[in-house]
């Protein structure tokens, strides 16, 4: 197999070797308790004062309203939960129709508990239906909480306009802002944002931590209870070694921003418009609407999105689907489905997401290796007939409950 190409960083990125040096002292010789009194925990605690500088540097923001937790999920979770506890006579939520699951998961579990929750939708090319939007909040809106850039387009959401028309009707404000940070640049002192959620194996620090920012002056409720840690508002014994390499990834962050949104944005563009030139059929998922540098996702109509990694896995190249199917469901991602894709092009959606340590020379590979995988597939799918669709390809589909995409 040849070298491993890597295109799949919004699942998750590599650990930068600048953050494994940072972390590694902190497993070993520097193992003191932040909180104990003795200058051995406290010189720990200085460190840990200033990965959370680091950090408040990367959104823009003060460094006590950076709230360290385990990952977005949790800062999601906490986030939604925070709103609802300190806000007891309010019942309705806003979300979108393709927020991440860390945050649609919540939705059925809410309306079981009574809550109402409001799915706002998109267009074809999955930005926001503002007028929905507008319309959406009301006097009883406890949160609205939107994805700033979705996790399988790359697609950002106008979030500093959404939370000052949220706050202007006295609606508090979150994001998930996990696909944004170190990508494009925050700023949250400038914004109405209230809360915001991101993770550190997005963006090159190791799984198992993330951030929670809360906006001074905004009520909040602790998801974590426990002792007195992070102010009081996340219990439990700091995670000293990951808080010291999100730090640190914070910091390189920052410094590579412009390096992302160049030769990044530069290398991603060449990947779509090489492959959307040699393969017929295929269309940019959010490709008219603003997106973070990194990410594309591109439909292969007519091919199911499952066979089609299997076959770049073969050439040594990761990337993922936008189709359900991997987990054993017919159906197609939510994402797409909300923007109106089609489903013959829905179940052959492919996610590639670059980062910094990417090169032209491994998308050069990719546009090599797409094209052959694809006519292969093309010529066993029942849909496709020489060198196009055939006349019959919409007689059988997803939606009437056979799947000859697939072959389910």
């Amino acid at each position: 197999m040849s070298r491993l190409i890597y295109f799949d960083n919004n699942a998750t990125t590599s650990t930068a070797p600048e953050v494994v040096e940072a972390m590694l002292p902190f497993f070993s010789r520097r193992y003191g308790n932040p909180s104990s009194m003795y200058p051995f925990g406290g010189e720990v605690a200085a460190e840990i004062k200033a990965a959370r500088e680091k950090t408040s540097a990367l959104l823009g923001c003060e460094p006590r309203e950076v709230v360290f937790t385990s990952c977005g999920t949790e800062s999601d979770n906490a986030a939604i939960w925070a709103a609802l506890r300190t806000q007891p006579d309010k019942k309705h939520l806003v979300v979108s129709r393709v927020e991440h699951p860390a945050i649609a998961a919540n939705v059925p579990f809410l309306r079981k508990l009574g809550y109402r929750v409001t799915e706002v939708g998109v267009d074809e090319k999955g930005e926001l239906l503002w007028d929905q939007y507008l319309e959406a909040l009301t006097p009883d809106t406890a949160l609205a909480t939107f994805l700033w850039a979705n996790n399988e387009t790359g697609v950002l959401f106008p979030i500093e306009k959404m939370a000052e028309a949220a706050h202007d009707r006295g609606i508090l404000f979150h994001t998930d802002a996990v696909q944004a940070a170190g990508k494009i640049p925050l700023d949250l002192a400038g914004t109405k944002v209230d809360m915001l959620s991101i993770s550190g194996h997005k963006l090159h620090a190791p799984k198992g931590i993330g951030v929670l920012y809360l906006r001074r002056g905004v009520k909040f409720t602790p998801f974590m209870i426990g002792g007195h840690q992070e102010s009081g508002r996340r219990g439990g014994t700091e995670n000293v070694p990951y808080i010291i390499g999100l730090g640190r990834a914070a910091e390189l962050s920052l410094a590579n921003m412009r390096d992302e949104n160049t030769r990044v944005k530069e290398l991603r563009d060449r990947l779509e418009k090489g492959l959307t030139t040699a393969i017929t059929h295929t269309r940019v998922n959010g490709g008219g609407a603003p997106r973070v540098p990194n990410t594309t996702n591109i439909s292969f109509e007519y091919v199911e999105g499952e066979a089609i990694l299997l076959g770049l896995a073969s050439a040594g190249i990761c990337a993922s689907s936008g189709s359900a199917c991997t987990s054993g469901s017919l159906e197609p991602s939510h994402v797409l489905r909300a923007m109106g894709v089609p489903f013959t092009a829905a179940h052959g959606s492919i996610r590639m997401s670059l980062s910094v340590h990417n090169t032209a020379e491994e998308v050069e590979r990719v546009i090599e290796v797409f094209p052959p995988i694809i006519a292969r597939l093309r010529e066993m799918s029942p849909f496709w007939k020489g060198d196009g669709p055939a006349e019959d390809q919409a007689m059988l589909t997803c939606e009437t409950g056979g799947c000859q995409v697939c072959g389910v």
